[in-house]
């Protein structure tokens, strides 16, 4: 299974994103991903989860070669995949924390930007390739991560931020060499985790509450654009680039 949840310590969720050879999921692995932490933060005991990932890096996004593969089916079951685990980050009963190393891309932007509390190796990178796959999304997450500005250069150009940088943005907590990540994910899970239960799952749906943007809405709006570039055609051509590991063409 990609998706495996631990429960070692008091009051603290593990959910672990592991499905190599680049946590790249698939369509059945965004939606194991949503019920995983559904469940965790429906654990009356819990008061914290922490989101990670084993092997190479935090996650790739979707598995393109999945929607080259089977068209159409795969592409909505991606997009809803995807809006169902980014959902659940946002919507889990109690906070989490994203322990995010190597690469951060797509659908990883999408579950980090959503979630409450992001800490973060100092070699992990940020960044939306979706220009350079013909899709859009997830800049409604970067938007949580990065200023507006920052944020539609990393869209345009698909070149990633560092987590150096996002630390002095304020929205990554700490950076810390990867052997102590999961370290410093717990000890500040074991902060949340000392509070009482039922103040922290309020906490949760009050600051959920006075959010300037509705996440799941935004979101879903640059899922249409999506998909109207893979009617158009424009797309499969720039998925079709990536995995036949060639240059695309970018006339269209």
């Amino acid at each position: 299974m990609p998706i495996v949840t631990h429960q070692t310590r008091p009051g603290i969720a593990e959910v672990v994103i592991d499905h190599p050879p680049v946590n790249a999921l698939d369509v059945a692995g965004w939606f194991a991903l949503a019920d995983a932490l559904i469940a965790a933060g429906r654990v009356e005991e819990n008061r914290v989860v922490i989101l990670r990932a084993e092997g190479r890096g935090f996650c790739a996004g979707v598995d393109i070669k999945e929607i080259q593969a089977k068209g159409d089916a795969a592409l909505i079951g991606a997009n809803r995949g995807c809006f169902a685990a980014f959902a659940a980050v946002y919507e889990c009963e109690v906070p989490v924390i994203a322990a995010v190393h190597g690469f951060c891309l797509g659908g990883g932007v999408g579950l980090v930007g959503n979630a409450d509390i992001v800490v973060a190796s100092d070699d992990a990178t940020f960044g939306l390739p979706e220009v350079d796959r013909g899709a859009l999304g997830a800049a409604t997450h970067l938007s949580r991560l990065v200023p507006q500005h920052r944020m539609r250069s990393m869209v345009y150009t698909a070149k990633p931020a560092t987590a150096a940088e996002l630390h002095q943005y304020g929205s990554v907590l700490r950076v810390v060499a990867k052997d102590d990540l999961i370290d410093a994910a717990y000890e500040v899970a074991e902060d949340i985790a000392a509070k009482s239960p039922t103040i922290i799952r309020r906490a949760k749906e009050s600051l959920n509450g006075i959010d300037p943007v509705d996440v799941r809405t935004s979101y879903r709006l640059e899922q249409g654009f999506t998909y109207e570039l893979h009617v158009a055609g424009v797309a499969d051509e720039q998925r079709a680039a990536f995995v036949e590991k060639r240059d695309a063409d970018t006339t269209r």
